[in-house]
């Protein structure tokens, strides 16, 4: 009998990977709904009706301009005290012409396919990710904790083979998951667009850069179902990965943070994960800080930036992945199995 058809067969027969699964589908299903009922598609009425509430607006605001008016005049005549907080000339208050209000700024929300839909792809990535390390966490871990780790190195005595198809079987069954709800995530904002939005000027290139984006989002869960598979064979425990996971991100991450912010560390969000982890969806993140602001030769002031982009946050996964891997792997051959 195959030990890779058979860490196949009880990784899908887990109960456990089977409710985290539907609970992931369901959130994911959720976000979907949720876009598309606070959504509108523009039509000539919705158009019509903007225009008339921008008309509406700007009429507002010229009566109350010059109401304003009338106040500053009074006051100048009446050489109150209230006179100060007016311009020195009354004239100087004018209405907004009316190209100033836009009739845009009433239009329902509605979803655009190609300047949206990149926005969706990082909760897809997220959710997936997160099944992918419990799961991951749990498939190895509930083998070490119930003693079926010993009892399967009776039968296979090799242990990094054993672990290996292990792994290899947790990344399959993970595959099996993500593609077809990346696939779907599309097909489901893709008709959201239809009914909801619009799906105008989508062009080869753009599909291109949403596939690779979801490339990197399903890429992102193997290796973070890798790492809890990892960190759970560490600790002989599910609760090694949870566990550290939790600690990583509460003192790891929200207690540098604060930290850093306290030192005056500049451009402090480059020491944290998230940062990463975005950019390596997004392709690049720009982090500002505003307290070294450069003033321009018109007076503007900008400020410092710094580019973390999908390169750097590669490179620190790909580090991440192989120390922890690889520790999970010297561990389980030079540890004894008891």
């Amino acid at each position: 009998m195959s030990l890779y058809r058979t860490e196949l067969r009880r990784l899908a027969k887990r109960r456990f990977t089977r409710w985290m699964s539907l609970l992931g589908l369901l959130v994911l299903a959720a976000v979907v709904v949720g876009v598309f009922l606070t959504n509108e598609k523009i039509d000539a009425a919705a158009l019509a009706k903007a225009e008339r509430a921008a008309e509406q607006q700007w009429q507002q605001d010229v009566v109350r301009n010059e109401q304003y008016r009338a106040e500053c005049e009074r006051a100048k005549s009446a050489g109150n005290s209230q006179a100060s907080g007016f311009p020195d000339d009354c004239a100087l208050i004018q209405p907004p012409p009316r190209e100033a209000v836009e009739s845009r700024w009433f239009l329902p929300s509605t979803f655009d396919f190609r300047e949206n839909f990149g926005f969706t792809l990082l909760p897809l990535a997220a959710i997936l990710a997160l099944v992918g390390f419990v799961v991951g966490a749990s498939f190895v871990g509930a083998e070490w904790n119930t003693g079926g780790m010993m009892n399967l190195l009776l039968w296979r005595p090799k242990r990094l083979t054993v672990l290996l198809t292990k792994l290899a079987a947790l990344l399959t069954g993970l595959l099996a998951l993500a593609v077809p709800t990346t696939a779907l995530w599309f097909g489901s904002f893709w008709l959201v667009a239809t009914f909801r939005g619009s799906t105008e000027k989508m062009t080869s290139g753009a599909w291109q850069s949403f596939a690779l984006t979801g490339l990197r989002g399903v890429v992102l869960a193997l290796i973070t179902a890798t790492i809890g598979f990892a960190l759970a064979s560490l600790g002989r425990h599910t609760a090694m990965a949870l566990g550290g996971a939790i600690a990583l991100m509460v003192v790891g991450q929200f207690g540098l943070g604060i930290l850093l912010q306290m030192a005056g560390v500049q451009f402090a969000e480059a020491w944290l994960l998230p940062t990463y982890g975005a950019a390596w969806m997004q392709k690049k993140v720009t982090l500002e800080d505003w307290n070294a602001c450069q003033a321009t030769y018109f007076g503007e002031c900008k400020p410092e930036t710094l580019d973390i982009t999908w390169q750097h946050s590669s490179v620190l996964l790909a580090v991440g992945l192989t120390v922890i891997l690889g520790a999970a792997l010297w561990t389980m051959r030079r540890r004894d199995i008891s």
